[in-house]
């Protein structure tokens, strides 16, 4: 359909999707929701975020960093030890994190209902 053409060309060149992809993926607003209490180091996100694998919190971290979401600081010991922290890009976004943490509470209850609804239709 050449309107789905155009779109998908649209989607690459939009300066916002990357961003909106990134923070809308399955672990970033958990991550950055977590450092909004304050700093934290690897194993304590891991804790807090218990159903997130090694790999993916590390993937999660190197990339909120590198948007500029997420400093790293690494303390010279032995072990190193290394901190996560908001920088004030990332704590720009709390409220915003805070906003849909509020909404979704308040309409989780609908949404299962409309989910058991549509599935009961269509099975």
């Amino acid at each position: 359909m050449t309107l789905h053409a155009s779109r998908a060309s649209y989607r690459a060149a939009c300066p916002v999707r990357d961003v909106l992809d990134r923070l809308g993926d399955r672990w970033s607003t958990l991550v950055l929701q977590e450092l909004a209490a304050g700093t934290l180091r690897f194993s304590e996100l891991q804790r807090r975020i218990d159903d997130i694998s090694k790999r993916m919190l590390a993937k999660t971290l190197r990339t909120l960093e590198e948007d500029g979401l997420v400093a790293r600081t690494v303390h010279p010991s032995k072990p190193p030890s290394v901190e996560y922290a908001l920088t004030d890009t990332g704590r720009s976004f709390v409220p915003h994190i805070e906003a849909l943490v509020t909404w979704a509470d308040k309409h989780h209850d609908a949404i299962r209902a409309a989910r058991a609804e549509f599935k009961a239709k269509n099975a």
